[in-house]
């Protein structure tokens, strides 16, 4: 893997076949979209900028051009406040640009790779490793070395295993 040169926005360009993130976190509300979750706790409208955020072109590009992106959620419920925006809004509307999201719901099993770190998957080749900080400040993304790989795609492969579609998993406990 030749990463370095690269950053995690490169990816989401330069990929060829498939993008995969996995999210382990009940909270990522320091890391974008804020002014839209805090409209979102008020009770407001989706602002137009989440409407229409640079991600809903980015991945609207990647699916128009053969690309899938796609994702696995690992939750329990109850959901977080976080969670809750996240997938009534963001999931809702990522959606409708063609992403694909996952949810393993922890709340009544075990979680099958309780130490997988958040990471994205680029083409079965390339593992961007995501750190946060405890109150969901996204710090940075570590590109791995290839001798992390099979590690990762064995987690992506667990979670998928026991994931269900997210409109199927909205439908039955949807906030």
């Amino acid at each position: 893997m030749t990463t370095s040169s690269k950053t995690l926005g490169d990816w989401f360009e330069d990929f060829s076949r498939e993008a995969f993130r996995l999210e382990t976190l009940d909270d990522y509300s320091k890391s974008g979209s804020v002014d839209a979750y805090h409209a979102f706790l008020a009770g407001e409208p989706q602002p137009e900028s989440f409407v229409t955020s640079g991600w809903v072109k980015t991945v609207g590009d990647a699916v128009r051009s053969g690309r899938r992106m796609y994702r696995v959620h690992i939750l329990t419920r109850p959901l977080s406040d976080y969670l809750r925006f996240e997938l009534s809004w963001g999931y809702r509307r990522n959606m409708t640009a063609g992403e694909e999201f996952f949810i393993l719901d922890t709340t009544t099993q075990e979680n099958p790779i309780p130490s997988a770190p958040d990471f994205w998957l680029f083409d079965e080749r390339t593992v961007g490793s995501m750190s946060y900080d405890g109150q969901g400040k996204y710090l940075g993304t570590e590109f791995l070395e290839e001798d992390q790989l099979a590690r990762f795609l064995e987690y992506r492969d667990a979670a998928m295993a026991q994931a269900v579609p997210f409109p199927e998993w909205w439908a039955k406990y949807g906030e």
